[in-house]
């Protein structure tokens, strides 16, 4: 949920260009299809693979979801634990153009949990819309959220669920940024009134 086009270099996550490349060769998927399935253009992709550009986190969400696994496994995490607590500060946050994500739930399950420090300014015009539900807590600052075509602003205490398959979009509404919890499955949310 950050800008496509900022966060040039490697310094924040080097290990996930390779892994990205490597994953859509096993799925034998073309660049330009998995381009189109994940919306953006090769050039932009081919620019994630090689590590001159860093994936944003509905980037991740995007490609993990092509790929058939999760945001932990493209970030490189380790298998689940079989200790079900993560205790504070057993692991580095990453930090991809200036949102930082710390890991905050077990990494390979259905249901992927993060701390995120949002920065002002880093959203662009870059909406999402994808499979599954996210949840997130305003633990900090103010956070603005569209969904479709209603925008809200959120305080600390606020939170949100919804269907990703809305049109969404999240970005820091005050200087000093937000931080948030987030929680995301990559399932597809059950339909309430499916057609018999």
């Amino acid at each position: 949920m950050t800008n496509p086009a900022a966060g040039a270099g490697t310094e924040g996550l080097p290990h996930v260009a390779p892994r990205l490349r490597d994953l859509r060769r096993r799925q034998r998927l073309t660049l330009e299809a998995t381009a189109r399935r994940a919306g953006l253009s090769p050039a932009h992709l081919s620019r994630l693979e090689t590590g001159q550009r860093q994936p944003s986190l509905p980037m991740l969400l995007a490609l993990a979801r092509i790929y058939g696994t999760t945001v932990g496994d493209l970030l490189g995490e380790l298998p689940p634990e079989r200790e079900p607590v993560l205790r504070a500060g057993r692991r580095e946050p990453a930090e991809v153009d200036g949102w930082a994500y710390h890991q905050v739930g077990s990494p390979g399950r259905a249901m992927q949990a993060l701390r995120v420090v949002v920065p002002y300014g880093a959203q662009g015009d870059l909406v999402r819309v994808h499979p599954g539900e996210e949840w997130l807590y305003v633990l900090g600052g103010r956070l603005r959220l569209t969904l479709g075509d209603t925008a809200q602003e959120l305080a600390a205490g606020d939170s949100a669920h919804f269907d990703s398959l809305t049109p969404h979009r999240l970005a820091a509404a005050t200087p000093e940024g937000a931080e948030l919890l987030f929680v995301h499955t990559l399932l597809q949310t059950p339909d309430p009134h499916p057609h018999t």
